[in-house]
């Protein structure tokens, strides 16, 4: 943005919410107004100082609506251009809207706020662009354990819907007690071990999906997500040498110019006194 075309008091408002200040101040009244939020889903708290909390979050309210006005103005129309303002936008409208029947649970989002430490911390943002742009890989993982679902659940219900038709009764059903099986949660006791009671050859389709699905998809995530954050951690490592490359780069110029100088100084006063000299010998 540029500041030097500002009015005085837009680029006054600029430095303001620019400042480390400001940002560290809004980050304090974020925490403080997710204790407050979190502290009001007890009826016991609420009982006793309710009314103090309905206060305090209306003063949060109004120092959100405070900074977007601030950011809006400093920013104009580029205050679109960040994800995180829109974000912020979106929340506190939320917050906004009057507590109401079916309404009020809305305004209990203001909560999501506190995501915002995500943009502060840099190694939290290099964790969070480290999953941006993971997610083109994670798509074609998903897409193939997306198959890989897709036929051990048809399997699943021609083989064993109809002896177990709340497990495999359906493709939906079959579906979802293979998701429960994936993530290991009373895969043995709870689903396998009563089918192999019937079926004792079941185990052949159980494990084998087990393998595909809670190990190699799991790894092939985590090594997706390694390979991303190493990559991006060389990229801003790049950057600095990068960085340091051009400022050894200029104070070299600023040296050799300043050398080159000193050279031109010292063949003048050469010449000066060897004018000099000319001159007392005559």
């Amino acid at each position: 943005m540029d500041r030097i075309r500002m009015s005085a008091s837009r680029a006054k408002v600029y430095d303001l919410v620019e400042s480390n200040r400001f940002k560290n101040s809004i980050m304090g009244v974020i925490i403080f107004n997710a204790i407050t939020l979190g502290m009001s889903t007890s009826q016991t708290i609420m009982g006793e100082i309710g009314s103090v909390l309905s206060v305090v979050d209306n003063v949060v309210l109004t120092i959100f609506v405070g900074e977007l006005l601030l950011k809006f103005y400093a920013y104009r129309m580029s205050f679109f251009r960040s994800a995180w303002n829109i974000f912020d936008l979106l929340v506190v409208g939320l917050g906004l809207l009057p507590s109401q029947e079916g309404l009020s649970a809305l305004r209990g989002l203001r909560v999501i706020r506190a995501m915002r430490l995500l943009s502060v911390v840099p190694q939290m943002r290099a964790v969070v662009q480290a999953l941006l742009d993971a997610l083109p890989g994670m798509g074609a993982v998903i897409i193939m354990i997306s198959i890989v679902f897709y036929v051990f659940a048809v399997m699943a219900t021609l083989m064993y819907g109809a002896s177990f038709p709340d497990w495999f009764g359906t493709l939906g059903r079959s579906l979802y007690s293979l998701f429960q099986i994936m993530t290991l949660e009373s895969w043995s006791m709870g689903i396998v071990r009563p089918v192999m009671a019937q079926y004792p050859s079941a185990w052949a389709f159980f494990v084998p999906f087990i393998v595909i699905t809670a190990f190699s998809v799991l790894n092939l995530f985590i090594g997706l997500l390694v390979n991303t954050m190493q990559g991006a951690v060389e990229e801003d490592t790049e950057a600095e040498f990068e960085n340091l490359r051009i400022l050894v780069r200029d104070e070299t110029d600023t040296v050799d110019r300043n050398v080159l100088a000193l050279m031109e100084e010292v063949k003048a006063l050469r010449a000066e006194i060897a004018e000099s000299k000319g001159k007392g010998g005559t």
